[in-house]
């Protein structure tokens, strides 16, 4: 059996495997992984078994730093190589409907008796993964400016801001609270970006809630755009906004909380400048 490095052939073979595998995951379609592992062996430097399942497990490890859909099947292995992740990075740029999908949900019409979202604690010191993973993770996040391509997704966007609009009326409704729940407002659909946050809310004993909604298909660490607007009515108005963030969204979506001042909970990077003549 082959022990020496996978060469850019063979990287290229197993992860378009590995996404057409993940095409049916997605789909709900049938699949067999031994099936697929046994003629990907055919095609592969006498490469065993064992080494086609970790090289499997490195290409979710690669896809999470994407804030992609992996194969639950796959957990995560890191320590990979970067000629994998230039693999992942060519296949997709070969196939760039992948990153355009829309995101399968239901329009607001088929979403009201959705059930309530998890919100559980943010990312924190306590809580994060091994020094290894979190620098692998987020060096191929600013490589391919996944807090970019988020952002630039019109469609996860607002299916992740509909999302959690239905989320704040079923928990008022399920407090009690329907005079609150009727007076909800997406105020980014209603009236347009522009007032620092999308969803004007309420806490069930009356209180505001104005939520900043950002949405991503990867996990709780995938790094995220915010506006200098955002971050002013955050400022102004620190007992009534939220950042909700809500991840996973393409499977089963989890959320958490920030409240300002957000630099408590993130390390804010400036990542463009405004130019003006003297």
């Amino acid at each position: 059996m082959s022990n020496g490095a996978w060469t850019d052939t063979e990287n290229d073979l197993i992860v378009a495997d590995y996404f057409a595998m993940l095409a049916d995951d997605i789909a709900g379609r049938p699949y067999n992984k031994a099936e697929h592992r046994r003629a990907l062996r055919l095609r592969l430097n006498d490469r065993s078994d064992g080494s086609i399942e970790f090289k499997h497990q490195n290409i979710s490890a690669v896809l999470k730093g994407l804030g992609e859909d992996w194969i639950p099947g796959y957990k995560p292995a890191f320590n990979f190589q970067i000629t994998l992740v230039d693999a992942v990075a060519r296949w997709l740029a070969l196939n760039p409907a992948w990153l355009g999908r829309r995101p399968g949900l239901q329009r607001v019409a088929g979403l009201r008796e959705a059930a309530q979202i998890y919100v559980g604690p943010p990312p924190t010191l306590s809580n994060q993964p091994s020094p290894q993973e979190l620098e692998q993770m987020l060096h191929i996040a600013r490589k391919f400016d996944v807090a970019g391509r988020d952002e630039r997704n019109r469609a996860l966007g607002r299916a992740g801001e509909e999302r959690v609009l239905v989320h704040e009326r079923t928990v008022l409704r399920s407090a009690g609270r329907d005079d609150l729940a009727r007076k909800v407002r997406w105020v980014s659909e209603e009236d347009g970006d522009g007032a620092g946050y999308d969803i004007a809310s309420f806490a069930p004993d009356g209180r505001t809630r104005l939520i900043e909604v950002k949405t991503t298909n990867g996990w709780d660490r995938t790094p995220f755009n915010i506006t200098r607007n955002e971050l002013a009515v955050a400022e102004e108005r620190r007992s009534e906004w939220r950042l909700f963030r809500l991840w996973n969204f393409a499977r089963e979506p989890k959320a958490f909380e920030l409240h300002p001042p957000l630099d408590a909970h993130v390390s804010l990077t400036a990542t463009s400048f405004e130019a003006s003549f003297h």
